[in-house]
């Protein structure tokens, strides 16, 4: 241990002759630890809340999508279904369409997008694990055929989410024939029975319902078209470098004509918007944290004054002026990292008995949320980050607040000379 680390160590450890220094000293120590468990707490709550979403879209979206470049259809007819099921690690293959209609409930209207999928779409998806009323899924029979709101359709449409049975009306433009003077034949009709109701992300709740692909096909007119081509890999090679390889195998047998898209790139501005306001949050506690480091500027100030025997006594025996300036830059960095570090402690404690106890709960309890208690997840990197950035704020604040100081009390001796 250096000479300015070991001086600066005694400092905080001793008594000062002032008992206000210690009262200020520990304040500043107290609120830096406070910042830095908000910082570490609320970082861990947003990556809770992206692990949610996260698993939310996994268990809606396709690990692959598959679209045209140029226009809105697939020609099934000419897609090579069989070469891309070939390929080694997909599972399953198979094609969806998705079209804006407008859907009615007695007096209730509401614009949405209706999407078509196969009979064994629970099968190949993931999407039991969305269902609120219970994980059973039933997309048609002999007698009907059922559409599945996301909640917040249901709730426009006046659908109670756990007793959803209720019929619905999808009206969607005709594409052909269709009369300019009578609005009632201009639209095509069909009627869905409501049996379930899934929840996944808000963006997706508000505006989908999943419905049979051969009876949207025919309401909208299709003849072998689809608008989507989605394909499940099997969950061993569900890793990112995999799935990577596989997409570029099937852009190699598509060629140019056609877009794979993986999951972030199906969600790309929800994973951005996500990232952005992680990035906010991150800049709104730092200034925090800047505000509680005035606490250990106020304390590092009075000790300097406090110290200015000390400071006489080192340069009669010979210390300069940049030798006391380390002292007392150690010291508010001192200050800083013991907050820090109790922070950082009591903030990873709080995460993790969140983690295991939830003790923090969303509502009273009563079921209406997916998630019953804030989701939290600590990742090293914003430990480390957390750190950098009270050792960075520490270190400026103390440096600064040093030499001001100093350099001021040397102005009054000269002057006093």
């Amino acid at each position: 241990m250096n000479l300015p680390s070991f001086i600066a160590q005694r400092y905080l450890l001793a008594k000062k002759s002032h008992n206000l220094i210690n009262i200020v000293t520990w304040i500043s120590i107290i609120s830096i630890c406070v910042a830095t468990f908000a910082m570490i707490f609320v970082l861990s709550v947003f990556n809770g809340f992206n692990v949610v979403i996260s698993d939310m879209i996994h268990q809606f979206s396709p690990d692959l999508n598959i679209s045209a470049v140029k226009g809105k259809t697939i020609n099934i007819d000419e897609f090579p279904f069989e070469k891309i099921k070939d390929i080694d690690g997909v599972d399953y293959v198979f094609t969806t369409i998705t079209e804006d209609v407008l859907f009615k409930n007695s007096n209730k209207q509401q614009i949405g997008q209706v999407k078509g999928v196969p009979d064994d779409y629970n099968k190949i998806s993931r999407i039991r694990g969305t269902i609120l009323n219970d994980t059973t899924f039933v997309i048609s029979n002999d007698n009907y055929n059922f559409g599945i709101p996301g909640a917040g359709m249901a709730y426009f449409l006046g659908i109670n989410v756990y007793q959803p049975y209720s019929p619905i009306q999808v009206y969607v433009p005709k594409r052909s024939n269709a009369s300019t003077f009578n609005l009632e034949n201009s639209f095509n009709r069909g009627n869905l029975l409501v049996t379930k109701v899934f929840s996944t992300q808000q963006e997706v709740d508000e505006k989908m319902v999943l419905a049979p692909f051969s009876w949207l096909s025919d309401l909208i007119e299709y003849d072998n078209l689809c608008t989507d081509i989605e394909v499940f890999v099997n969950s061993q090679k569900a890793t990112s470098k995999s799935l990577n390889k596989i997409k570029k195998e099937i852009k190699n047998i598509l060629g140019k004509d056609y877009k794979v898209h993986d999951q972030y790139e199906q969600q790309e501005s929800l994973y951005k918007m996500m990232t952005a306001e992680k990035l906010a949050v991150y800049l709104i506690l730092t200034f925090i944290l800047i505000m509680a480091t005035f606490n250990m500027i106020g304390a590092l100030s009075m000790l300097i004054i406090d110290k200015r025997k000390d400071i006489s006594l080192l340069k009669a025996m010979g210390a300069d002026i940049n030798l006391v300036k380390k002292i007392f830059v150690n010291e508010g960095l001192l200050i800083s990292v013991v907050g820090g570090i109790l922070g950082l402690i009591v903030g990873i404690i709080a995460v993790l008995i969140q983690q295991h106890f939830g003790i923090i709960r969303l509502g009273n309890g009563d079921g209406n949320y997916i998630i019953e208690a804030y989701p939290v997840a600590l990742k090293i990197a914003d430990v480390f980050l957390v750190f950098i950035t009270i050792t960075v704020i520490g270190s400026l604040a103390s440096f600064l607040t040093a030499n001001k100081s100093i350099e001021k009390m040397e102005d009054i001796s000269l002057n006093a000379r």
